[in-house]
Formats: C-alpha cells, structure tokens, sequence
C-alpha cells in the first residue's frame, strides 16, 4: 500500500515554487506605482519584482490612529526531541528558575538554563510552560508530537505510526488563508536532511493535506524575489556572483533613492533592504565578500542538506523568513529544523556528537535499549543552547527591519517550539513555546508565564492568531482553533 505521507507530499512536492501572479506596476509615478495592494515593489529586467520594504513617506495618509491597519507576522520555529528539562530523573536545564517578570540582566545570571542565551531580548519575551498536546500518537510519538504540533489535532487512525498525519490545518495556513492575498501561502522552509522515515511535520492545509517545505535557501530566495520565471542566463550569473538583483533593479532602486518624497529614514531603510539582499546572495553562494581569491565553495545550493550546513541553513532560512515580512510576500511562515526525530550530529565546542535523537533516548540506540551515551544530559542541553542560538538570530534578524511601529520584532510573533516537551520520556506535556515580539502590543511580553494546570496549546494559537488580526466572520476573537472537542478560550496571562 502506498505510504499516504509520501503521497500528500508528492502531491504538493512542487507548491513552494508557485508564483501567485502579480500585476507590475508602472515606474513612473512612485506614490503609486510601487503598490500593489499592500505590497510596494520595484520591477526591474527580466520581469523580476524586488518587493521593499516599509516605507513611511509613502504609506497611506488615514484619518484614524496609524498603525491600525498595519500588517502583524508569525513565524514558527520547530525543534525536535524535546528539551533537557526536568522529569524522567534529569534536571531543569531549559526553564527560568521562576516565573515572573523577565530582564536581560537576570535571564543572563541563569546561565545554567538553555534560555539564558535570549537574555539580550529579555523584555520583548513571553515564555509559556504548561501546554499539552491533547491527543495520543499512533504508534510514533515523534510522528503524532508533529502532527499536533501547529494544528492542535487528532492524529490519524490510518495511515499511523511514522506515516500518521494530523486531521485540522495548522496555525500558519489559517494565518495565511485570513491575511494574505489570495493564493499566497505561507513560506514553509525547512533546514537538514530529509531521512525518509519522517520528513515534514508541520504545516496542513488541512485534514491529512500536509504541505511540502522548500529546504534550499537559494530556491526560496529565487521565489521571494521573482528569479523563478527569469530568463535560465541572468538567474546564472546571479547564482555566480557576476549579477545582483539589486543590478537588475538598479535604473528603478537610482529612481527611488533620489525621490524627493524620501525622508532620510527611509533612504537608510532601503539601503539595509537592498544590503541585506547583497549579503544574502553572498552567503547562499558560500563566498566571502571582501576576500581577493576565494576557493572552491560548493553552493549551498547543492549542500543544503548536509550534516555540518545544518546551522548555516537555519540561518540562512531565517534570513529570508525577514526578507519575506519585510517585503510582506507573506504574513506568517513555519521553519523545520530537522526531520521528524531529528538525527543531526550537532557540533558542540567543535566537538561532532552522537546522532540527536539517540542523545535525546540517552542511548545508542533509536529503540529503548543500548549501550549509554556518556553525559548525555550535558549534551542535550547544549544542543538546546544550538536552537535558542539560531532562535536569537531570528530575532537579530526581524530587529533589524523598520516599521511603523518599530521593528518587524515589534510586529511579529516569533515562536520556538518543539514535537515533544521530554526526549526520553516522549512527553506531550510542558511542550516548550517561547514567543518573542508583541504582534503590535497585543502580547504582553518580558515575562515568564506557568499556567497553574496543564493547558491545551490550542489556547495559544487562538491568542497569536486574534494577536495577528484573524477574526471570526463576526469579528470577535478567535478561540475555536483546533479539533473541535477542545475547550474553547484563549490565555489571557500572556495578553496586554
């Protein structure tokens, strides 16, 4: 019998390639021909669309408060094999020591625990502990703690096991279904290799309808920025370094740039714009600027997917996870780090370690039985440390794009989370989330938050998704996302 897994994602193997058409917009009049909707974007040769970023000379005049119209982000970044924290005899290495108030200088002085390494950004976070996954696996907790993940679904009696699929949409698709222009979906990315026996796990469009992840920086980028269609030489010599797509751009970017209707803040937010663009494309082709001979990188194009890129992947993908709500290609995105138990050997104190999923059993093994992994606890919690690392630059990234309310930080909800709350026990309670940015002050953040009983963790994405705008066709606040047998409701600890 067909794996119905692999059948969802051949079916839509190819979805992260589609282009929405747009309409181009004349380059003659910058107050309007920038705009599309709420997109502002520079059309340059080869039929290639730059999209900009926010620009406060040229947004729309309103009578009313500004800002309220403003477009608010999500994105939701997964790690796999639970946390070091306490239960099943290991220590609490992950958690504040307690809950309350958060600030940079005593998030830091917890140097022991794995989320000391966002201290820096102690005020804009809000950490939840107590949240549940609702449901049972079917015959592979890894397979059934994705599937549950994003959506907050029942897992699916046939297929099970590593093939079960989760039977609701998940958080980003609702997301995108609501705020976006029609068609456009959410940016699904992924980083490491796909092992075959669970690759992709979070992002539905629906009942078993699992949608594929794009795992090639260079290929998402190619579709943030309109190169997919360009003619195969330019998109060459772009991938070499011989072209820019700032090049391609560069008779409408001069225009725009010497515009009177500029205000100096937003010459200093293009010239980031289009800067990052330029540091991007160096990193995906693996070259260091500045340097008078580089050697003979393999792109990341053809190495996405090896063991020791793992980080420069993530980071790459994070990058234009910033890049796509900067130039509002989309509202909300998801990124995968690892399939679905995740067997990365992580580099730790340029030390290669055991395959994660077995640090995360204690063993050598995949099973339940095999020989010790020595200090595999210490081990676990520094690859914690890893992903709040790349988390944090997910955040370093978002701050550094300017809105009307700040920064995309300021805009957005950032979430890092996992399948599993505890690797050995395969746990779905205490599931980490820890969210970053307020979603335009609807989140009440710089606090630690443990709820007083375990929750189902579909109260949350029913308060990011009220946070980033949705509504019921009424107008009131989501609270039935979700299977629908859960408890409706929201938590109001971590609202403003």
């Amino acid at each position: 019998m067909k794996n119905p897994r692999k059948t969802s994602l051949l079916r839509h193997r190819g979805s992260h390639t589609a282009k929405t058409p747009r309409r181009e917009p004349s380059p003659g009049n910058l107050q309007t021909g920038l705009q599309t909707g709420r997109r502002r974007f520079l059309a340059g040769i080869g039929g290639v669309a730059l999209g900009l970023p926010f620009l406060e000379s040229m947004a729309p005049r309103k009578a009313g408060a500004a800002g309220t119209d403003a477009t608010r982000f999500s994105v939701y970044v997964r790690q796999a094999n639970g946390v070091a924290q306490a239960g099943g005899g290991d220590p609490e290495q992950f958690w504040p020591v307690a809950p309350g108030p958060l600030d940079s200088a005593s998030l830091a002085a917890q140097s022991d625990r794995a989320v000391s390494e966002l201290a820096t950004y102690a005020s804009q976070l809000t950490m939840v502990k107590g949240l549940r996954f609702a449901f049972p696996g079917n015959g592979c907790g890894h397979s059934g703690g994705g599937n549950q993940c994003l959506t907050a679904a029942r897992v699916s009696d046939m297929p099970s096991g590593n093939a079960s699929l989760a039977m609701g949409e998940s958080v980003d698709n609702r997301a995108a279904a609501e705020l976006n222009a029609v068609g456009v979906e959410p940016l699904t990315l992924y980083a490491g290799k796909m092992n075959g026996y669970i690759d992709e796990v979070l992002s539905y469009r629906g009942g078993m309808d699992l949608r594929a992840a794009n795992p090639n920086p260079w290929s998402v980028y190619t579709n943030i920025v309109g190169l997919s269609a360009l003619d195969v030489e330019l998109a060459e010599q772009i991938q070499a370094r011989r072209m820019s797509v700032n090049d391609l751009v560069r008779d409408q970017m001069q225009t725009l740039m010497g515009s009177s209707q500029l205000s100096q803040t937003d010459r200093e937010r293009l010239e980031l714009h289009f800067d990052a663009i330029r540091d991007l494309e160096l990193e995906l082709t693996c070259e260091l600027p500045g340097e008078a001979e580089v050697g003979e990188y393999m792109a990341v194009a053809d190495t996405y997917s090896t063991n020791d890129n793992m980080e420069t992947v993530c980071r790459l993908q994070m990058n234009l996870i910033a890049l796509a709500f900067a130039c509002n290609y989309t509202c909300t995105a998801t990124l995968q780090i690892g399939d679905g138990n995740d067997g990365t050997e992580w580099w730790v104190g340029g030390v290669k370690q055991p395959n994660y999923h077995m640090i995360s059993h204690r063993i050598y093994s995949h099973g339940s039985e095999g020989d010790p992994i020595p200090d595999a606890v210490a081990k676990h919690h520094q690859i914690d440390r890893i992903h709040a690392r790349l988390f944090r630059h997910l955040l370093d990234r978002l701050s550094m794009y300017g809105t009307e309310s700040g920064t995309l930080l300021d805009d957005s909800v950032a979430v890092w989370t996992n399948d599993l709350g505890h690797g050995v026990s395969h746990t779905y309670n205490n599931v980490p989330f820890v969210m970053a940015g307020s979603c335009g002050g609807f989140l009440k953040t710089g606090q630690y938050v443990e709820l007083p009983e375990l929750t189902t963790h579909n109260k949350l994405f029913n308060t990011l998704l009220t946070a980033q705008g949705v509504r019921k066709p009424g107008g009131e606040w989501i609270d039935d996302f979700g299977d629908p047998e859960l408890a409706p409701g929201l938590i109001d600890q971590i609202i403003a």
